[in-house]
């Protein structure tokens, strides 16, 4: 059974924070909630694993209620927050085992589990060292190896490689992906739209707390804003009845449509400032229905 989500809201006073949200994870999907700073995404996974309280709208995992029964649904759900952090006194070993009891294993059990994530996520060479001694991508690793001390079904991941330089998180971006081929169900909120694009199976659009659209990504970008889009300085607008929509950006705007191509070559023996064809992305997705970036 998926990961359910149905109609969750929450408010803090005035701000409607999320405003009755709805989807699934299925078992082997990569599902990436994408939105600005403030859309909801955190909140949203904050109630999804049981850290905020919604104000309606319920979360259930295999069926299993998590505000009813958050104990048991919690051994199913594994997550990874934007502050997770390993416990600084405890080697990476000792990070690993002394949460085991927390997923109900015993003894034998736990250090079988323990031993297997170690090297899973090539971790075994350090597992004597402290946090303090790792590398940002080793911390990371560490911190995802003991969210699947449970052998959850789904994980959460919200803004799992922030901070990470290019090495660390394309080694970040493998582990996804094994967890995946294995069938864990994954919902990752991220800023890093070749993060989304390569990771996700369905992105979920998310600003002010609403869902504006949910495909896969290139469903979307082919949808929404099409193959290429330009970037250009130096025009106030498109000409009317051209067959094209634009949004400001960078100074300048982008532009998008069937007839970008015609633009494109008007454009190009102007005097006007920059312009720049390129293929399409989520963001340019985002920036047309909204108006708005996603950074």
């Amino acid at each position: 059974m998926p990961l359910q989500i149905q109609l969750l809201a929450k408010s803090f006073q005035e701000l409607k924070a999320v405003q009755n949200v709805s989807f699934e994870v299925q078992p082997g999907e990569v599902v990436a909630l994408l939105g600005p700073n403030g859309a909801g995404k955190s909140t949203t996974v904050g109630m999804i694993y049981g850290f905020i309280k919604p104000d309606s709208g319920t979360v259930s995992v295999d069926g299993i209620d998590i505000f009813a029964d958050g104990r048991q649904a919690r051994t199913r759900l594994g997550v990874v927050t934007q502050d997770d952090l390993p416990d600084e006194d405890f080697t990476v070993e000792e990070n690993l085992r002394h949460f085991a009891p927390f997923y109900g294993l015993g003894r034998e059990a736990a250090e079988s589990r323990v031993r297997e994530l170690l090297e899973r996520f090539s971790l075994t060479e350090h597992r004597k060292k402290y946090p303090e001694q790792l590398s940002g991508g080793l911390r990371r690793r560490l911190v995802l190896a003991r969210a699947l001390l449970g052998n959850p079904r789904y994980l959460c991941l919200d803004e799992p490689t922030t901070g990470l330089d290019p090495d660390a998180r394309q080694l970040f971006w493998g582990q996804i992906k094994e967890l995946k081929d294995r069938g864990c169900g994954v919902l990752l909120t991220t800023h890093y739209m070749e993060e989304a694009e390569r990771l996700s199976d369905r992105v979920i659009l998310l600003q002010e707390g609403k869902i504006l659209e949910t495909g896969t990504p290139q469903e979307l970008i082919e949808r929404v804003v099409g193959r290429e889009v330009l970037e250009v300085t130096g025009l106030e607008a498109p000409p009317d009845g051209a067959d094209l929509w634009s949004r400001p950006y960078g100074g300048g705007l982008l532009v998008g449509g069937a007839g970008i191509e015609r633009l494109f070559h008007q454009l190009a023996d102007s005097h006007l400032g920059s312009l720049t064809k390129r293929r399409s992305n989520l963001e340019d997705v985002f920036i047309r229905i909204s108006g708005a970036r996603l950074q």
